[in-house]
């Protein structure tokens, strides 16, 4: 868990913000990297709702969004965190808003690409039906029980004006089917090359919880079809479980470049596949010197080996220079083969062919011989990895993070060294660190080593180094499809000379009807040189400096929901922020909590558990707009399973495709939303009294 600084003195409010990691700079040892005293972390966002992704404009503002469907922008010069659009997005299991990107020629034509769940007609829960979720895909059944939850992702661009994200001037580009209402992995990068090509990577759209953690190539013919992930990852006819490699036209819409996987006008293909054979290539990064994919694979859960199978399970990351096949869900490198399993009989056959994939699942729409398997560059399990004895050991969450291109004529304060120029980050999100990744001469990765292994990186989610060098960081935080404590948008300076401000705020009283008067506090701010600080408060968010007092009192004269922002600059112009979220002036923020199940409840996997949760709100309570989360914890994350809508109903538990030792709990997530747009959230963990 990050350190805040924060004012501890009741009945104020206080926020952290700013840098929240700073030392005397000291030399980088010879040969090695620079000392981690020579960087500070700097807090840009700490409220960046559920985060997903980032995206550095050339100005250094921060786009990130929330799988909730607001994209947020950080304004470095004023400091506020501004709402640039909420985007209205399907929001079943993992679905949502995912990755974010902008043009290669932004600077003029100001696009901004998202890659989103549209609402469409996909059936909803009920909340006049509390035991039954209309919302949930069935299991089993006929290909009509399943087509009502056809559906597909968006990738879309839209301009960005100021501040705002103008969702009215969207140019749709490429969409890619899902099987929705049924977990998991529909997460989308998006990159472009240095010809323009546009990247995007894609999940596997395959629900992995009733394979016992190995591959789920379940064809059983009243399975549903989400259960296979022979039809998607090993399709050659499906944009699933793949990089996708395209060039976006002025009007919308696309071309195919040349020297993709399958030339256009091959029967059974698609054109746009550039790498296949992928699970859940959640994130990566294209080096825009060599064009090269940096891509991390997520990993099956199983924890061991199983003979009858197929291997624990592996994390992945590739240096794709080349259109290839990756194998999954056949192969995780090209000797470690999965076994043939038949889910309608329990027996198990021979391993699967990686120099001769063969895709015979009745699935299938794409050619039955396929690619022979390319071996991934790094390949890992739980435990230590011999050949990689740097990645240590814990769970397996590969992200593909970017290459420094370190700029000499760059005159930027917090540009990193050149060091690392050329040098891809490798982030872990169940392992919370960074490392680099160096690479021979023939693009093998030679040597592991830590970055800024004394600064706290909790489940990274995104990064990217901005115009001005720095790196720009995404953290989850520790916590289940909501909003975290823990997370945040922050920025990795390499310190020269002078270290940023470090901001406090506070405010007394907390809310109250308008008219109210407010006295605000910097008490608590520092800045690690001695330099004078100058203050900046922005009350309502609006852009304007309201006061420079260090301790002003303000006057609001409205009802509403404020966003008060305190920028502090030192005597090198270098600055930072902090604000209060949700400061309610007039109706109160709701209270919420999960009154049934309660916290160390008796259940075991497979109980049907009754939920009963209680609103506290100024506004009539709508329970339509009450949302309980059925979650899966294993380890340090966790799977959605289902969801119901309703104050009180059943939710059925689950542990599907794993077993005893695999560290599981049951957790419950109730969200609401009032009429003001307030929200509050509640969360119960279970830990079953057996195993599943």
């Amino acid at each position: 868990m990050r350190k805040k600084l924060a004012l501890a003195v009741a009945p104020l409010l206080a926020v952290a913000g700013g840098a929240i990691s700073w030392s005397p700079a000291t030399a980088a040892p010879p040969g090695g990297p620079p000392a981690d005293s020579n960087f500070q972390k700097v807090t840009l966002n700490d409220f960046p709702g559920e985060p997903m992704s980032l995206a550095v404009l050339p100005d250094n503002r921060v786009l990130h969004t929330a799988r909730t469907g607001e994209v947020r922008i950080h304004d470095p010069k004023s400091g506020l965190n501004i709402l640039a659009a909420d985007v209205p997005v399907y929001e079943h299991d993992e679905e949502g808003l995912q990755g974010v990107a902008i043009d290669p020629d932004f600077a003029r034509n100001k696009w901004v690409y998202l890659y989103y769940s549209p609402v469409l007609n996909t059936p909803t829960d009920d909340p006049a039906t509390p035991d039954v979720n209309e919302g949930d895909a069935p299991t089993t059944g006929t290909a009509a029980d399943f087509a009502p939850f056809k559906g597909h992702l968006q990738l879309s661009r839209f301009k960005l004006e100021g501040n705002r994200l103008n969702l009215g001037t969207e140019q749709k580009i490429i969409q890619v089917a899902t099987d929705r209402g049924i977990c998991c992995h529909v997460g989308g990068q998006i990159d472009f090359d240095s010809k323009g090509n546009l990247y995007l990577s894609t999940g596997d759209d395959t629900n992995p919880f009733e394979s016992d953690g190995y591959v789920p190539i379940d064809e059983r013919a009243d399975r549903n079809p989400a259960f296979d992930a022979q039809r998607t990852s090993a399709n050659t006819n499906d944009l699933r479980g793949k990089v996708l490699r395209i060039k976006v036209k002025s009007t919308g819409g696309y071309t195919i470049p040349s020297g993709n996987l399958f030339k256009p006008g091959t029967a059974e293909t698609r054109p746009e596949i550039y790498a296949m054979g992928l699970r859940n290539a959640f994130r990566f990064a294209v080096d825009k010197r060599t064009d090269d994919v940096y891509v991390g694979d997520y990993s099956p859960d199983a924890g061991e080996a199983d003979p009858a199978r197929g291997p624990a399970g592996q994390g992945r990351w590739m240096r794709i220079d080349k259109p290839a096949n990756y194998g999954w869900p056949y192969c995780a490198t090209p000797d470690l083969p999965y076994v043939d399993y038949d889910f309608a009989t329990g027996a198990s056959g021979a391993p699967f062919n990686c120099k001769r994939p063969v895709n015979e699942s009745p699935h299938n729409t794409g050619l039955t011989q396929l690619p022979a398997v390319e071996k991934p560059e790094v390949a890992y399990s739980y435990g230590p990895s011999a050949a990689f004895p740097g990645l240590g050991e814990g769970g397996i969450g590969p992200m593909g993070g970017p290459a420094y291109e370190y700029d000499k004529r760059s005159k930027s304060r917090v540009k990193w060294p050149e060091y690392y120029d050329g040098v891809p980050l490798f982030y872990e999100w169940t392992r919370d660190y960074i490392k680099e990744f160096r690479l021979d001469k023939r693009g093998n990765v030679a040597d592991i080593r830590p970055v800024l292994p004394s600064f706290a990186v909790d489940n990274p989610m995104d990064m990217e180094f901005g115009p001005d060098g720095a790196l720009y960081v995404l953290e989850y935080g520790d916590g289940f499809f909501s909003e975290n404590p823990d997370a945040q948008l922050a920025r990795f300076d390499f310190v020269r000379g002078n270290r940023t401000p470090i901001p406090v705020i506070s405010a007394d009283p907390l809310a109250g009807d308008a008219p109210l008067t407010v006295q605000f506090s910097s008490a608590g701010t520092v800045d690690p040189d001695g330099d004078a600080l100058r203050y900046a408060w922005d009350f309502d968010a609006d852009g304007t400096v309201d006061s420079r007092a260090a301790n002003p009192t303000y006057t609001y004269t409205a009802n509403g929901v404020y966003r008060p922002t305190l920028n502090v600059t030192d005597s090198t112009g270098r600055s930072a922020s902090a604000e209060i979220p949700s400061f309610v002036v007039g109706p109160r923020a709701p209270s919420i909590e999960l009154t049934q199940p309660v916290a160390g409840q008796p259940f075991a996997f497979g109980d049907t558990v009754s939920f009963q949760v209680n609103v506290v709100d100024n506004d009539p309570v709508d329970c339509s707009q009450v949302t309980v989360n059925y979650i899966l914890g294993h380890d340090e994350h966790g799977h959605p399973i289902t969801a119901a809508t309703g104050c009180s109903g059943t939710i059925t538990t689950s542990a599907p495709g794993h077993g005893s030792g695999d560290n599981l709990s049951g957790v419950f997530v109730a969200t609401y939303t009032d009429p003001d747009g307030l929200t509050a959230t509640d969360q119960v963990v279970l830990t079953p009294s057996t195993t599943p």
